[in-house]
């Protein structure tokens, strides 16, 4: 090995330069020299690899060596010889100053344990930019995973930096963060409750990246866009963005709406409330009339006939209209209404559809309509749900019924 350490040294004795003064000239001569190799020794390896992986990168198919190079791996190692250089030549240019050369050789060591850190960091984001182009796990929490690796990456390596400057070794300043391991967990608390709760997100299938759900407690109503290890950001339909704590998503409730949209339809749910004054029995020429609804045209007749049977058949006194079977206004309503939603071509057939008479309240009797939409875009179900009240607004008067609506009187 090349003994640097008479290089200089020699030169400015022999130019009559006094012993202090000659070891000062041949540390920095020999320091600007080592950082000028170390420098070029850098850049050489850094075009080296940059051009060997492109080329790598240009001839194969997969993704994953382009998003390598994304996440600078290559120059990442590329700093490794010109690191290892300046490990192995350092001591020799500070052979007599004995208190720098120990503070740079820690300094290089700490240099050395970041540098792996930033290794490891680009191969786990490479990986985790990979996976989320494979389409099975798109919707999975894989930045959490990742993030977990790091913190305990980053640990280690600040443990080790704290062990190389204090000078004790790594396995004793281990044992005695041991003893304090209750600080540790208060600490990192939010680390550790975030870390469980993404585990049994993950295993329990509760939120993917890409649902709609929502929290009240948090004012989130919107789309997963995000799942780390502390946080699931939310975008809002308003396009604002909610942090939530991921452990919040398995200590509080929270409304996942995968189901509906896995399911086919989205749930219309929605009622108008008739006056209760308006509600009467049929006479033969309220049926007649009513016949001409195309809809219902057919179900009058057969009821008409079936309750004429019934009525003759029991003798009942008609002269007196609420006796025996009736139709209502009401009534037959309700049944064209339930005809008109199993013909609506936007409704999903195959699952409930369903008009009934809920409870009466003070304002009159709300008639519900319950059914699902084929399209589960938002503004196309508003679409279609205004499309329906619209109508069902509009043939209230055809059945001489009329919606509850609150008035005012002025002079109050």
């Amino acid at each position: 090995m090349l003994n640097l350490r008479h290089f200089l040294y020699d030169f400015f004795i022999e130019n009559g330069l006094t012993e202090d003064t000659a070891k000062y000239l041949n540390m920095l001569g020999l320091l600007l020299a080592l950082l000028l190799l170390a420098f070029i020794v850098d850049y050489i390896t850094k075009r080296f690899l940059w051009h060997f992986s492109a080329g790598i990168a240009k001839r194969t198919k997969t993704g994953f060596d382009d998003i390598l190079i994304t996440n600078k791996l290559p120059r990442n190692i590329a700093h490794i010889i010109p690191l290892l250089i300046l490990i192995e030549f350092v001591p020799q240019v500070f052979t007599d100053f004995e208190y720098a050369k120990n503070i740079i050789e820690k300094t290089l060591q700490i240099i050395a344990i970041v540098l792996t850190l930033q290794i490891i960091r680009s191969i786990l984001s490479s990986i985790k930019d990979y996976l989320k182009t494979l389409s099975r796990y798109k919707d999975k929490p894989i930045d959490s995973y990742v993030q977990v690796f790091m913190i305990f990456a980053w640990l280690l390596g600040f443990f080790s930096i704290i062990a190389i400057i204090t000078g004790v070794s790594f396995i004793k300043f281990a044992t005695t963060l041991g003893a304090a391991s209750a600080v540790i967990l208060l600490i990192f608390k939010d680390t550790i409750l975030g870390f469980v709760a993404s585990i049994q997100v993950s295993i329990n299938d509760m939120v993917r990246i890409g649902d709609w759900i929502t929290f009240d407690k948090y004012g989130a109503d919107g789309d997963v866009i995000e799942i780390n290890l502390a946080t699931v950001k939310v975008q809002n339909w308003d396009k604002t963005i909610t942090t939530i704590p991921t452990y919040a998503l398995i200590s509080d409730s929270f409304k996942n709406w995968r189901g509906m949209l896995d399911s086919g339809g989205r749930r219309i749910k929605r009622s108008v409330i008739v006056k209760t004054s308006t509600i009467k029995f049929l006479t033969d020429e309220d049926i007649e009339r009513f016949s001409k609804i195309q809809l219902i045209t057919d179900y009058l007749e057969t009821r008409a006939k079936d309750i004429k049977a019934h009525n003759s058949r029991n003798n009942i006194d008609k002269s007196v209209l609420i006796n025996g079977r009736n139709l209502t206004n009401f009534g037959v309503f309700r049944k064209y209404l339930q005809t008109y939603i199993e013909n609506h071509s936007a409704l999903n057939k195959d699952m409930t559809l369903m008009v009934r008479q809920l409870e009466p309240t003070p304002q009159g009797i709300p008639m519900e309509v319950y059914a699902f939409s084929k399209d589960q875009r938002w503004a196309n179900y508003e679409y279609i749900l205004g499309d329906i009240f619209d109508h069902i607004l509009a043939s209230v008067k055809f059945f001489d019924l009329e919606i509850y609506e609150l008035s005012l009187d002025k002079h109050i």
